[in-house]
C-alpha cells in the first residue's frame, strides 16, 4: 500500500527549467502516490561546467514554475550550501530531517547513470533514499558495476514504500524529450523555446534578458 508520507526529490541545475523536468516530477508523484517531489537546484555540479545564470535566477523561474502546482515543491537547501552540491551530502542531511523511518526517493533519468561512479560516495545513495530511474530517450548504457549495483537492489513498488532506503525501481513513463542546453540555444539564436518551458519561465528570461548569447 502506498505511504503517502513517501518524499520525491528531484536534483538538477534547472539552467532553465523546463516542461521535461516538470513532467517527470509530476509523473513519479502520481505513479508513486508520493506526498510531493521536491526539486533541489545544484548550486555547482562538480561534474558540469557552471551554470549560464545567477544561482538566484535559476531559484526564481524554478519557484515560478511550480508555484501553484499540487505536490511539487522547491528545496534551496544546496544553493545556501557553500562549496559543490554532492548528492549524498544532500539526503544525509534530509536523512536527519526526516528521521529513519520515512521514505526518501531520488529521481534521476538514465541519462545520469553512466556517470554515476564519479558521483561523491555513490555507493553510500541507498543507505540513505531509494533511487527512482526515470528513462530518458537515447541515453547511454551505464557501466557494468553500476549495473549490477542496481540489479541487487531492485524492488517493486510496494517493497519500495514500505521501507526507507535501500531500492531501485525505473518507471517506465512517457517523458518529454527536452534539455536545457536546447532551449538555451533557441535562445541565443534568438529563436522562441515556446512550450519546451512554462510561460512564467518564459515571461523571467524575457524580462532579465537572460541566455541571449551563445554560451556553449
Amino acid at each position: 500500500m502506498t505511504d503517502a508520507r513517501a518524499l520525491g526529490m528531484l536534483g538538477g541545475a534547472f539552467d532553465p527549467v523546463h516542461m521535461g523536468h516538470l513532467r517527470g516530477a509530476i509523473a513519479v508523484r502520481e505513479q508513486l502516490g508520493l506526498e510531493r517531489v521536491d526539486l533541489l537546484p545544484a548550486a555547482q555540479s562538480p561534474l558540469k561546467a557552471a551554470a549560464t545564470v545567477t544561482a538566484a535566477d535559476r531559484l526564481a523561474m524554478l519557484e515560478a514554475a511550480v508555484c501553484g502546482v499540487p505536490g511539487l515543491g522547491v528545496d534551496a537547501r544546496e544553493l545556501n550550501r557553500e562549496g559543490p552540491s554532492y548528492t549524498v551530502d544532500t539526503l544525509i542531511e534530509l536523512r536527519h530531517e526526516v528521521g529513519d523511518s520515512r521514505p526518501l526517493i531520488w529521481i534521476v533519468g538514465t541519462d545520469i547513470l553512466p556517470a554515476l561512479p564519479r558521483w561523491s560516495r555513490w555507493r553510500q545513495l541507498l543507505e540513505l533514499a531509494h533511487l527512482v530511474i526515470v528513462k530518458r530517450p537515447g541515453a547511454d548504457s551505464p557501466p557494468l558495476a553500476v549495473r549490477q549495483w542496481l540489479d541487487q537492489h531492485r524492488v517493486d513498488q510496494n517493497a519500495l514504500l514500505a521501507a526507507a532506503a535501500g531500492g531501485v525501481m525505473t518507471l517506465d513513463q512517457p517523458v518529454l524529450d527536452i534539455a536545457s542546453s536546447d532551449i538555451r540555444g533557441l535562445l541565443a539564436a534568438g529563436r522562441d523555446p515556446r512550450f519546451l518551458l512554462p510561460e512564467v519561465v518564459m515571461e523571467y528570461i524575457k524580462r532579465h534578458n537572460l541566455f541571449m548569447r551563445d554560451t556553449s
